[in-house]
């Protein structure tokens, strides 16, 4: 069975004693990772592979799955569906580079990213869904929500833009919400990409030192390493309270080829287009996608 990853105050022996005091220690506008951080960021969080795979190969399965994700889009614009993917997940777990090779290709005029900003004054006293309900797709569009209204299991509680009720209503009313859109012939997929404690920092640092990438830094982001254990928390009550009636996928995202393939295949699989090849879909890795109890379960053990 495996264990639990020891808490950074919980070190067993000098290399996790210096791992621990690094993680405390960390800071994005240090000038260099520290060395300990970097080499355990691809295998944190229990990641389960060791190797990276090759570049050539991902990209040749990524071609061929956006070929998939064309002939999905017209199936879904002939046949007059509404699809709605919702992206959470751990910042820095790689949401905006998955979204970006969903649509790389597709028609913008039949998919369209949802990324909304702070409420406004007038949102903040409207109930809660409503601004969402706005962004909804209308029939033979995809709607991606990147970040979503579980906002209110997450983010917000943890870093104090929502009280402890409004979370517990919020989780008390989400399943009724969903079931009405299932109910109405919408298709919900909810993703939450998972990383290791040691490969957030990585990230984080990484965007801070290129100038490019420094401006998805927000602070949240940058707050996000001192509120581990609360995100965990959060997340895992939210999973345990929203897994029914639409179930949540979960996908380890330590490595950004295999996660992106993994989400793209998780989608591919579930919806029944036309002309689907299924040689090509194949089924989502069950060692990095997993059913969202199976990694409450896994994480408990």
């Amino acid at each position: 069975m495996t264990k639990k990853p020891a808490a950074p105050g919980a070190a067993t022996g000098p290399a996790e004693a210096e791992l621990a005091a690094a993680i405390a220690a960390f800071s994005v506008e240090a000038p260099d990772m520290p060395a300990i951080i970097a080499e355990r960021a691809y295998s944190s969080g229990f990641y389960p592979y060791s190797d990276r795979p090759k570049r050539k190969t991902y990209e040749a399965e990524l071609h061929a799955l956006q070929i998939e994700l064309l002939k999905l889009q017209e199936w879904v614009k002939a046949q007059r569906e509404r699809v709605v993917l919702v992206f959470e997940g751990r910042d820095a777990a790689g949401k905006g580079g998955t979204i970006h090779r969903l649509t790389q290709h597709l028609n913008p005029r039949f998919v369209h990213v949802v990324a909304l900003d702070k409420p406004t004054e007038a949102e903040a006293g409207q109930w809660y869904f409503q601004r969402y309900i706005a962004h909804l797709p209308r029939r033979g569009d995809i709607a991606i929500f990147d970040r979503s209204w579980y906002n209110r299991a997450v983010v917000e509680p943890v870093m104090g833009f929502c009280t402890p009720q409004e979370t517990a209503h919020f989780l008390q009313q989400v399943p009724t919400f969903e079931k009405m859109l299932v109910d109405d012939g919408i298709r919900l997929f909810k993703i939450w990409l998972d990383i290791g404690r040691e490969m957030q920092l990585l990230r984080l640092h990484e965007r801070h030192q290129d100038p490019l990438k420094r401006w998805k830094l927000s602070p949240v982001d940058l707050a996000a390493p001192a509120r581990w254990d609360a995100i965990s928390a959060a997340r895992d009550a939210m999973i345990a309270a929203s897994h029914a009636p639409v179930p949540w996928a979960v996908v380890l995202g330590n490595d950004k080829m295999r996660a992106r393939l993994g989400v793209i295949r998780q989608i591919l699989a579930q919806i029944p287009y036309e002309g689907r090849d299924d040689t090509v879909v194949g089924i989502p890795d069950p060692a990095i996608v997993l059913d969202g109890r199976a990694f409450l379960a896994r994480a408990a053990t």
